[in-house]
């Protein structure tokens, strides 16, 4: 699988990755459980290959995604060569607080957990949802507290990984980042992100662009799956949707395939991120990423219509 390097950082990235927030289990958020087994036999598939890099957070699942990876670690005989992995520096989940305390303890956390000396790639995560962003962003704050940890030895490359792009544009422009991940907001629903991805990409910005399904409607169908990044969805809000799955019908081509082969082929994107949770969604994606598409097909979806707004304005936030 092609590799794209993140900076000057010495770490390469298939264009395909996997995300683990759904593998720790988070029913409330995808409408489904991972028994810890199932999440086992999956880890052991992707330290097969051919994709190399695996996401993971502090707190997905309440801190259950990691728990579960540092147990495949372990069974492993440890982290395998020339694999990219990466976790999240998280907000304190009672008391909401992220600063350079927590930034620390988050870290340290996640070393012990992964049953790893370091990590490869290291973001700062979600800090719209933190009690105080001003304890991320000023002096001595959690965003330099992230970046001394890389000076450190402790990741080889920072990032910054969250959904709204009205707070995360400018964070982006304050501080040197290697990578980020933004969710949801480039799909073929969504293209919110877009004028963000030409920043990044212009200043040499790894960008892992997570979610391209849009949930999993862009991977099970609008009649398999009536929800939209996470919530509810009525029929007015599936009919883009709807059509999407029209014109793929007509072609006769996977929606899934459709959906993640837009991502990939954006020269911007070093890598498109989708969360896996058993050893079938593994091979569906890399199927999925080979699928034959012609010109002909892209010329049509191309042609639809997206939305350019915040696709999660609404969503009542639960960590589950």
């Amino acid at each position: 699988m092609k590799k794209n390097k993140i900076k000057n950082t010495g770490l390469e990235v298939t264009e395909l990755s996997f995300g683990t927030s759904s593998l720790g289990s988070m029913p409330d958020t995808y409408g489904y459980e991972v028994p810890e087994e199932r999440a086992q036999d999956t880890l052991k598939r992707f330290f097969q290959g051919p994709v190399n890099l695996l996401d993971t957070s502090r707190n997905y699942a309440m801190g259950e995604s990691e728990k579960r990876i540092g147990r495949a670690i372990k069974e492993n005989g440890g982290w395998p060569n020339d694999f990219v992995l990466s976790t999240k520096i998280d907000r304190n989940m009672q008391t909401l607080v992220l600063d350079k305390s927590r930034t620390r303890e988050s870290i340290e956390e996640s070393l012990k957990t992964l049953n790893v000396d370091s990590v490869d790639i290291l973001f700062l995560h979600d800090p719209e949802y933190v009690k105080d962003i001003n304890d991320v962003t000023k002096e001595n704050g959690a965003m330099d507290e992230l970046f001394k940890i890389k000076e450190e030895g402790l990741a080889k490359a920072v990032g910054l990984a969250m959904g709204k792009v009205d707070i995360m544009f400018p964070l982006l422009k304050n501080w040197d980042f290697d990578v980020m991940i933004n969710h949801n907001r480039f799909t073929l629903l969504n293209r919110e992100a877009d004028k963000m991805y030409d920043y990044a990409f212009s200043k040499n910005i790894a960008i892992f662009n997570a979610a391209p399904y849009a949930g999993g409607v862009l991977a099970k169908g609008p009649d398999n799956f009536k929800k939209i990044t996470y919530q509810d969805a009525s029929e007015e809000k599936l009919a883009p949707a709807r059509e999407i799955e029209k014109v793929c019908k007509k072609h006769n081509i996977d929606i899934g395939a459709a959906a993640l082969q837009f991502s990939l082929k954006d020269k911007r994107i070093t890598s498109s991120m989708c969360g896996v949770t058993s050893i079938e969604s593994i091979e569906k994606n890399l199927k999925w990423a080979n699928a034959d598409i012609s010109t002909e097909f892209w010329n049509e979806i191309l042609k639809l219509p997206f939305s350019s707004v915040d696709p999660e304005a609404e969503r009542v936030f639960t960590p589950g």
